[in-house]
């Protein structure tokens, strides 16, 4: 089991990091080709986009992950296949349906949500990508519940190489024609990339079946009544909040619009910190992304046996190491900021956001991962009202603090909303698993080990650096490297974390 897990972790790690790199790099090529202002029309449309995918999938990874690793664990696993079957019809018409609703409510939701008809052809061409995706969706939780993570891993390698291929090909036509086309391009490699996924996800997943027993002829009960009980609190959490995000984001130019009395430099602002700004932060994530996925299936095992032991052995270690790694790429976001806006957007106003957003970076990674464990512990229902909390409370302060103080404004609501949104979910976590905090160890001893970094970096390297006369980019990579090596250095000496904490 040992083995499974971390050849899963080197896996999905190794992914994880190449995916968000390439993804990353992606959007800082994208936006070179069409600007601030098309990143911002690009960010309305996923607005809408995100709202139909949340319609397609949502609950359908963590349905199939769930049904599948219990009947697994009761040793019923022949009816894996009749609890997948469920799964991925009610996918497929989950998935066909906000298609054909996405196709046809385009010019709707360009003209009356959007307030941008450059919107219409996005989303029309998007649409059809929805019923892969949703299939999709099911096929990979499947995957996580039989600890065979390859086929995800693989599956989506390709779908991003496709996407920027076809990207690639497209968009130097297009870019001429106006950012309409622009935008159209971009989303076209978005469908033709999920439909190429879902084909190696499909093969893959007739392959494994055959190494599952033939059904024995008898009916595995309540398949339907399960299906829905996981499904449901979930679904209802991520549409509700999904349709107050969707007001939010569109809110949100609309806004900045009063502030800035031009919608163009609205979008572009928007663009700036929605389609810049936050993918950059998000990029570190990818360590901690495996351990939310591989998760699921360990939660819900160790929960369905009752093992409490064990169940907080493993909260407080996916705890201790969220912490650990999160701190420090706050840290270095905010210490480097101005190095890294120039470097990758040649921003100093992307480098503002950076270092801003920086030290909420932990916050932001802590509610991701504890947003798993709670799903895990079938406790959707905490999430579902936090995060309705959170959408309201921001909703009404976007519509207070943008007319009046523009982007800061908005920064202000981002600080707000992640620091009361992981605090609740951090506490509900405690209650339910009945653990007591360990500040200590999660809190005092990271922050002061970067701090201790930071100083030396300041004190000692940097004026080393600056007399030596490197490039930006070489210089930001050894003060990165070196403040990075200080602190991990630190947390080890401190007994904060020792390295088999981390496998």
């Amino acid at each position: 089991m040992r083995q499974s897990y971390l050849k899963n972790a080197v896996i999905l790690t190794g992914t994880g990091i190449l995916l968000r790199a390439a993804g990353m790099f992606f959007r800082i090529y994208i936006a070179g080709k069409i600007g601030a202002q098309g990143m911002g029309v690009y960010q309305l449309v996923y607005t809408v986009y995100s709202m139909a995918i949340t319609a397609a999938t949502a609950g359908l990874s963590v349905a199939a992950t769930r049904l599948t690793a219990e009947i697994t664990a009761a040793g019923r696993q022949a009816g894996v296949r009749q609890a997948m079957r469920a799964t991925l019809t009610l996918g497929g018409v989950l998935g066909c349906t906000a298609s054909v609703c996405q196709y046809f409510g385009a010019h709707a939701a360009a003209e009356m949500w959007l307030h941008d008809a450059r919107a219409e052809l996005p989303l029309k061409i998007l649409a059809p990508s929805l019923p892969f995706m949703a299939v999709s969706a099911c096929l990979r939780g499947f995957f996580m519940a039989r600890r065979n993570v390859v086929p995800n891993s693989r599956a989506q390698i390709m779908e991003q190489c496709v996407r920027i291929g076809a990207v690639a090909l497209m968009i130097g036509k297009a870019v001429p024609r106006g950012i309409e086309a622009a935008c159209a391009a971009v989303v076209l490699g978005n469908t033709v990339s999920e439909a190429s996924s879902w084909v190696y996800m499909e093969w893959c997943y007739r392959k494994e079946l055959r190494q599952l027993p033939a059904s024995d002829g008898c009916t595995e009960q309540g398949i339907g009544r399960r299906l829905r009980d996981i499904m449901a609190p979930i679904a209802a959490n991520q549409y509700l909040t999904s349709v107050l995000r969707t007001v939010e984001n569109v809110m949100v130019p609309d806004c900045l619009a009063m502030y800035t009395h031009s919608r163009e430099k609205a979008l572009s602002q928007y663009g700036s910190l929605k389609g810049m700004a936050m993918p950059v932060i998000f990029f570190p994530f990818s360590l901690l992304s495996t351990l939310s996925t591989l998760l699921m299936p360990e939660i819900a095992e160790a929960h369905t046996r009752k093992n409490e032991v064990q169940l907080r052995r493993l909260i407080a270690r996916v705890l201790l190491i969220t912490c650990v790694l999160a701190v420090p790429a706050g840290g270095l976001f905010t210490v480097f900021s101005e190095q890294l806006g120039l470097i990758l957007y040649n921003s100093k106003e992307i480098g503002g956001y950076l270092r801003f957003l920086g030290p909420l970076m932990p916050f932001m990674y802590l509610e991701s991962m504890v947003d798993g464990i709670l799903k895990g512990l079938g406790e959707q229902l905490a999430s579902f009202r936090y995060s309705v909390i959170d959408s309201v409370l921001r909703i009404g302060m976007i519509a207070v603090l943008l007319p009046r103080f523009g982007m800061a404004g908005f920064l202000f609501v981002m600080l707000v909303s992640n620091l009361l949104t992981s605090s609740l979910n951090f506490f509900r976590l405690l209650r339910t698993a009945q653990m007591r905090p360990d500040w200590v160890r999660w809190g005092v001893k990271p922050v002061a080990s970067f701090l201790f970094a930071a100083a030396a970096y300041r004190f000692v390297l940097l004026p080393l650096v600056s007399t030596a006369g490197f490039s930006l980019l070489t210089g930001t990579l050894i003060g990165a490297a070196f403040t990075a090596g200080v602190y991990f250095l630190m947390v080890y000496l401190t007994g904060c974390a020792e390295p088999k904490n981390f496998f």
